[in-house]
């Protein structure tokens, strides 16, 4: 789950929960590489008991690259995982466990942003596609020489979904990698490794923090074991401190190219788009040849050790405990009405956090972070928390009335958000009319927009070519090689002032920023066709969708917006609509508060409109009842055909794919080739909102079931749900309880084996403190054939 801009938010509030990542390299002699021996003492100072690796930032990074030539087949993007893991490992060195989460099924609430980020990214690949062939055939015309167009095995990302070929797959080749390491590395001989691939329900950190909740509760536990989480998505922040946990730190990086520009799919190289490609290879130093004027070179195979060649990798540790110190420095209250509960106000902190975004619920026209949402949030709940005489939640139940006396006081500042939001964009247009005005004339001075930043995008009508530059994600990165880059050092001066100028709340001023123009880090601009455009234009243009038809900061905008988002027709069926949509979006909230606290709380709940409502709107909570039905998780096969667009039915049974793709199917309106895109206001094609038709899942499963029985028993295993699997080294303390297991009960059919539950010592492991259940556990030196397909299916 992403929670957009949050992490820059809280890097540049608190800067001190940031450390840089002191790392190892291996040493080289004589041609021969050493590897770093991970047994050694960790050089950060720090040992690391746990270290847990959310997969999916993994392996998207690997499969499609966006800083250099993509792999073509299932072995390299295996490979160069396993060396992404390896760092990881030599950079935290666990001296108990690793745990290896992959996405799983995921509750009904997430599949929602799954099915439109996946037909999204089919679309974009059919345009990227059909613009590719085109340019082609037109060099090929004027007699270019280019590259032979490779097959890929690699040629649809949305494969990285659990049911696929490809998922089933990675298990087996991460299983295999275990086994290597456990028998060969010196720092993974005492260690248990976990891996909890595609068949285990559930989004990889929420099972990962399932696990970290359920180690806490049992007898035994060491309160000051330390825990370390790699993951790219800034929601893993507030997963953490929602453990309570001190003792805990996230890995991140961040992976810029300076002075990037999106690579051309021809070539495959950094530095010019496809319009611009004279046919060359990629050379062996990484570099290509703009004149065109000699031999094409084959290219070389992919290696995952190009990525440290091709980018600057700034890796560090996000420390949770210094967030802490930092977040009860920021909450101090001045004369509370009782004793403040530190904890408390950390789950209300948490709880906040969740209007303004999250992967199950759309952020509220009101919020943005780039405006400065989270600080209005917090001092809005530092005035409100005498007159609330409590906290708005309580574990994972939030208080419903103290919740709807909260936002209202956030909803009062509504009229002043939007009406200066609507200065500063009446103000950019007016600037970006007079930078071309300026242009058409001709003026002989500095422009205001580096040329190098202008891309003419007309001519590609909307596809991903249509980008810009892409600026580094924090100023102080940049600092380590603006000296040797003038650009840089320019857009470094303007960053700073722009930074200089956010405004911060106060109770007596507006709460808008002056310059919440700045974004960095931005990757593709919207779909606009304005001849010409610029980046800066395609922003203003974006903004209009929202401005010019709801106007939002002018009597009667509230209306205009449930009329237009919501196709309200008259006064009476706007309210009507507002009631639900409140309901819905409460209901909301306190499902992800659930989710993030305990676990799914229903499997089937979904927030069933694209849009959400006003801070103002969200009255009467107090007497709302909310409840929820636990219910089951989707199969693997089920959830492939809530989020793959027809044009990914390859990855599904054949009788599946009818089910999508065929006139006649009774389910084909639930795949669209053509959507609707609505940009609400955004900057960007990826954070527009695609109008598709929410699933019907009672439908949906009916037409499933009347294919099922044409599954191979392969594609049997890949529909099921399954356990996690435990390896250890033959050396390791739980490893005769392992054989023990094996000789008792590997004769039981997999359904059988799968009831046995055995008592271990907790002194023998440091993952399972109660027992262990006999699905699928490994010696690292098995004494019986090894077969990666052997595991418990959960009937």
């Amino acid at each position: 789950m992403g929670v957009p801009a949050f992490y820059r938010w809280l890097a540049e509030k608190y800067p001190m929960v940031v450390v840089d990542v002191i790392e190892e390299e291996p040493v080289e002699i004589e041609d021969v590489k050493i590897p770093v021996d991970t047994s050694k003492p960790n050089p950060n100072g720090l040992e690391y008991d746990n270290l847990y690796l959310d997969m999916n930032g993994i392996i998207h990074p690997c499969f499609h690259p966006e800083d250099r030539p993509g792999p073509t087949s299932f072995d390299e993007v295996f490979q160069c995982m396993f060396d992404y893991i390896d760092r990881l490992f030599v950079m935290v060195r666990p001296r108990k466990l690793l745990f290896m989460a992959i996405d799983g099924v995921a509750p009904r609430a997430k599949m929602n942003q799954q099915r439109s980020r996946r037909f999204r990214s089919a679309k974009d690949a059919a345009d990227a596609a059909a613009e590719e062939d085109r340019l082609r055939l037109e060099f090929e015309r004027e007699g270019r020489k280019l590259p032979p167009k490779k097959e890929s095995e690699v040629f649809d990302s949305n494969i990285i979904t659990p049911g696929t070929e490809f998922m089933s797959i990675l298990s087996v080749a991460l299983q295999y990698y275990i086994h290597l390491r456990l028998n060969y590395d010196p720092g993974w001989k005492h260690i248990e490794v976990i891996l909890s691939d595609a068949n285990v329900p559930g989004e990889g950190e929420h099972k990962i923090m399932s696990y970290i909740r359920l180690q806490r509760n049992l007898p035994g536990f060491n309160p000051n074991t330390r825990h370390c989480l790699y993951g790219l998505d800034a929601d893993l922040i507030m997963l953490a401190l929602a453990t309570h946990e001190v003792h805990f730190s996230i890995l991140r990086e961040i992976v810029f190219t300076p002075g990037q520009q999106d690579k051309c799919f021809l070539c495959g190289q950094m530095g010019h788009l496809a319009a611009d490609c004279q046919g060359n290879a990629k050379r062996k130093s990484g570099e290509f040849d703009e004149k065109g004027d000699s031999d094409v070179v084959a290219k070389k195979p992919y290696q995952a050790c190009q990525l440290l060649d091709l980018i600057n990798h700034i890796v560090y540790f996000l420390n949770i405990w210094t967030l802490r110190e930092y977040l009860e420095y920021e909450f101090r209250l001045p004369s509370p009405p009782f004793e403040v509960d530190f904890e408390r106000i950390v789950d209300d902190f948490i709880f906040m956090c969740f209007f303004v975004g999250n992967d199950f619920l759309p952020h509220m026209p009101t919020l943005e972070i780039r405006e400065g949402a989270i600080n209005l949030l917090m001092a809005v709940y530092k005035k409100e928390f005498n007159a609330m005489q409590g906290y708005l939640t309580d574990s994972w139940k939030p208080n419903l009335s103290r919740v709807e006396h909260f936002i209202q006081a956030v909803g009062s500042y509504e009229d002043r958000i939007f009406q200066k939001r609507a200065r500063l964009h009446q103000r950019q247009t007016e600037r970006i009319k007079r930078e071309k005005a300026q242009a058409r004339r001709g003026d002989d001075m500095d422009p205001q927009v580096n040329p190098d930043q202008i891309v003419a995008i007309n001519r590609y009508k909307g596809s991903r070519l249509a980008s810009g530059a892409s600026p580094s994600p924090f100023q102080q990165i940049q600092s380590s090689y603006k000296s040797h880059n003038p650009q840089l050092r320019r857009e470094g001066r303007e960053s700073g002032k722009a930074t200089s100028e956010i405004s911060k709340f106060k109770t007596n001023k507006s709460v808008v920023p002056e310059n919440a123009g700045v974004n960095v880090r931005a990757q593709k601009v919207a779909r606009i066709s304005t001849e010409g455009a610029t980046i800066g234009r395609a922003i203003v243009e974006a903004e209009n969708s929202l401005e010019v038809e709801v106007k939002l900061g002018e009597p009667g905008w509230k209306e205009r917006y449930y009329e237009d988002k919501f196709s309200a027709k008259s006064p009476e069926e706007i309210e009507l609509i507002r009631r639900d949509v409140v309901l819905r979006y409460t209901e909301g909230l306190c499902w992800v508060m659930h989710y993030y606290y305990e676990g799914v709380c229903s499997w089937q709940w979904f927030y069933p409109y694209h849009y959400a409502p006003f801070a103002s709107d969200l009255k009467g909570l107090g007497q709302l009842t909310i409840e929820f039905e636990i219910g089951t998780p989707f199969k693997p096969f089920d959830q492939l055909m809530g989020v793959f667009p027809a044009a990914s039915a390859h990855a599904l049974p054949l009788h599946y794919r009818k089910l999508m793709s065929d006139p006649n199917s009774p389910i084909i309106d639930f795949y669209p080739t053509d959507f609707e895109v609505d940009m609400n206001g955004k900057r960007y094609s990826w954070q527009g909102i695609a109008k598709l038709p929410f699933i019907e899942e009672d439908r949906l499963l009916a037409e499933i079931k009347n294919v099922q029985h044409t599954l191979t028993e392969e594609e049997i295993r890949r529909n099921s749900t399954m356990f996690e699997m435990l390896f250890v080294n033959v050396s390791h303390p739980l490893s005769p309880y392992i054989f023990s297991l094996s000789n008792q009960h590997g004769q039981l059919s997999e359904k059988d084996r799968a009831k046995v539950i055995e008592k271990i010592d907790p002194v023998a492991s440091f993952s399972f403190k109660i027992h262990v259940r006999n699905s699928y556990m490994e010696g690292a030196f098995n004494p019986l054939p090894y077969n990666p397909t052997d595991r418990s299916i959960l009937k």
